[in-house]
């Protein structure tokens, strides 16, 4: 089986921070998701090794993941959190996280931000140059409708910064409103510096099946090419859902019907050059090393 490391997982310990957005209306989630529990669902899937992505704007959160991360060796790297709308304390925290290696990107909850100008802000766009200058990716989450069109901008303005866009931007459920979620992807696609995750598109009132799945996969395939698409499991938002092995059954179903290429660059090679990721300890016991970047290529298919 091919190397799998997935770009996309959380944790969260609520004696830890706050995380306000789960909920009891939440099911299964309203409880900690901590690391051995996300290790197992790694391992009985076959996954290898996983990125883990913040699920609070709080640096509190941002320490837990990389004190998890330092003591769980499947952990290839952190999308932590600082402070974007002050570029001061941006820079404050910026700096008292460069000493720390896991670190690879840097994520908001733009689509619990009542601002939708978030991305816009002066001092936002200050402190993403500051990510940029720390070698640092910066994601994206749930960006359709309100945040993929300034995503783009963000990534125009910013072309030494690589933008990720999570779960493909979170394409609508109906499909009269597809065109214009792919009209916007395909834009933000034309930037270079841009790429993204085939993650959590479990989105409501949309099956979660081949036949819906499938044209999303192929619409990020030909906008951004493999060489910048990533796959993510985004456990444990799966649970609700079946959990891991239901979602990455589908997922990697669709994969399979890719070029032997594609499906590595998909699977591991882009999520480990995007995030400059090395020294894989894979949770299937090998080890694999890879030289660290955070420059993006633009792939001839892109």
């Amino acid at each position: 089986m091919s190397r799998v490391v997935d770009a996309h997982q959380h944790v969260w310990d609520r004696s830890r921070s706050a995380y306000q957005w789960i909920t009891p209306d939440l099911g299964e989630l309203d409880r900690d998701i901590l690391p051995d529990e996300a290790r197992r669902a790694l391992a009985d899937a076959g996954v290898d090794a996983a990125v883990l992505v913040q699920a609070d704007d709080s640096m509190d959160d941002t320490r837990y993941l990389l004190e998890v991360a330092r003591a769980h060796d499947w952990v290839a790297g952190v999308v932590g959190w600082v402070p974007l709308d002050d570029e001061g304390a941006a820079r404050a925290a910026l700096d008292e996280l460069a000493e720390e290696p896991l670190l690879r990107g840097i994520r908001h909850l733009v689509h619990d931000d009542p601002r939708d100008d978030f991305l816009e802000l002066p001092a936002v766009r200050a402190s993403l140059g500051a990510v940029a200058d720390a070698g640092l990716a910066f994601d994206v989450p749930d960006a359709w409708p309100r945040h993929l069109a300034g995503a783009r901008r963000v990534a125009e303005a910013l072309p030494a910064l690589t933008v990720v866009i999570d779960h493909l931007g979170k394409p609508p459920a109906g499909i009269d409103a597809l065109g214009a979620w792919e009209s916007e992807l395909r834009a933000v696609a034309a930037l270079p510096n841009t790429v993204a995750k085939f993650s959590g598109l479990h989105r409501p009132g949309a099956p979660f099946d081949a036949a819906t799945l499938r044209p999303l996969l192929h619409a990020a395939l030909e906008a951004f090419g493999a060489d910048r698409l990533m796959y993510g499991g985004d456990w444990p938002m799966s649970l609700p859902h079946g959990g891991y092995g239901p979602t990455w059954a589908l997922m990697r179903g669709l994969i399979d019907e890719l070029t032997a290429a594609e499906r590595a660059a998909i699977l591991a090679g882009s999520a480990e050059r995007v995030y400059g990721l090395t020294g894989i300890r894979s949770v299937r016991g090998s080890r694999t090393e890879h030289a660290p970047t955070t420059r993006i290529e633009r792939c001839p298919t892109g």
